[in-house]
């Protein structure tokens, strides 16, 4: 199995309909159908917004810090036997606060997992960009209490229509608290959605940027500073910006010299682990071992761990 780090994974979208249906049931709430084969069809997206419908509508099932540890603990054990080192995941606060949940108990939750998991782990606060930058505020305003739980935040949801600079202000925020900063840019929204992740928020990683590869300047940019893109190939299939994967553009961003990495972002929608991302990298893309390589071995150089257990993983790879 390929050692890898995993960055851009969603824990929300981590869950399976079993636990769905579970969940829903240990908390006394009824669903449209608890049949797993229904559930099951209704994951076929046309893009990225009938994707987040189902998405948020699923979310209600999680209620308590007891909720949010076995979500959490379930992706750890799925990622530690898909070779995951290091996952830095990403939370939706805001999600749950709407569903009157306190974040304490998010906290408590997934912390608590962490905690527990052989792997590498540390949280990333998102923002969702489609419910503005006050909003964005007032979460992390919230979340600072809880400043020792994790390492950064992130800009997440429905990218079109949402640019990023109205949230320079909450991301400079974060800045001077010392988060590190990264945002989904360039998934639908075009390549100045990455520009702007770049210059105005001062992201040190844009999740997804598939769509820099349109614009020859900025994937120079990106090249001789080595921003790391943290590329969810499956995911990018099932939300249809990518026709078919033969089509996607990761062999091109690797042969520009691209700090690419790939990731699952939402498994339990999309098809598969990053174990199964990589395996799709090989039978349908024909990705070579040493291209597979190439992709772990960056996918350590962009996380956010120390420089010593970078190149253990990264010794791990060569081996």
């Amino acid at each position: 199995m390929l050692p890898t780090a995993e960055l851009h994974i969603h824990i929300e979208g981590t869950l399976e309909p079993e636990m769905l249906v579970e969940l829903a049931q240990r908390n006394g709430l009824a669903l449209p159908t608890s049949d797993l084969d229904e559930l099951r069809a209704k994951y076929d997206f046309s893009d990225l917004q009938s994707f987040l419908d189902l998405y948020y509508a699923n979310l209600p099932v999680l209620r308590t810090d007891q909720d949010f540890y076995d979500l959490t603990s379930a992706y750890l054990a799925r990622a530690d036997r898909a070779g995951v080192r290091r996952a830095e995941i990403f939370f939706d606060p805001q999600v749950h606060l709407g569903n009157d949940v306190p974040i304490g108990a998010v906290f408590e939750g997934i912390t608590g997992a962490l905690r527990d998991s052989p792997v590498s782990t540390d949280l990333i606060l998102c923002f969702l960009r489609d419910l503005g930058p006050e909003a964005a505020a007032e979460t992390l305003r919230l979340a600072l209490p809880y400043r020792e739980r994790f390492i950064g935040v992130g800009l997440d949801s429905a990218e079109v229509g949402h640019p990023p600079a109205p949230f320079a202000e909450v991301y400079q925020r974060a800045a001077a608290e010392g988060l590190h900063r990264v945002a989904h840019a360039g998934e639908e929204g075009g390549p100045d959605y990455v520009r702007d992740a770049l210059d105005v928020l001062g992201v040190e990683r844009i999740d997804h940027g598939i769509r820099a590869m349109e614009d020859p300047e900025l994937v120079a940019r990106l090249r001789d500073e080595q921003i790391p893109l943290t590329v969810c190939p499956l995911s990018n299939v099932a939300l249809r910006t990518v026709d078919k994967l033969s089509d996607h553009v990761l062999p091109a961003m690797l042969d520009a010299g691209l700090l690419a990495c790939v990731n699952s972002d939402d498994p339990a929608y999309f098809g598969g682990y990053v174990d199964d991302n990589f395996a799709a990298l090989r039978s349908e893309l024909g990705l070579t071992d040493e291209q597979l390589k190439t992709l772990a071995r960056n996918s350590f150089d962009a996380c956010f761990a120390t420089d010593e257990q970078k190149a253990a993983w990264k010794a791990e790879v060569a081996d």
